[in-house]
């Protein structure tokens, strides 16, 4: 981890585990503080990793619970 960033960590909803994203303090600063969008404040994460931050869910219920090709 360099200077320039910080560990968001998020407790799952759906499952209670914790998982962490490295995010870049400035573009943390942009969607915490000045209140941008986390797509706009982070372009170098995954969807994956920005729906971490946005809702707290973990990869694996997100795949669980939104993958559109998942068996019903």
């Amino acid at each position: 981890m360099s200077k320039n960033t910080t560990v968001y960590e998020a407790h799952c909803p759906f499952c209670g585990a914790i998982h962490t994203v490295t995010v870049d303090i400035e573009d943390f600063y942009k969607y915490e503080i000045l209140g941008e969008t986390a797509q706009r404040a982070f372009p170098n994460l995954s969807a994956t990793e920005r729906e971490q931050i946005i809702s707290g869910i973990c990869p694996d219920c997100q795949e669980k619970f939104f993958d559109e090709d998942a068996e019903e």
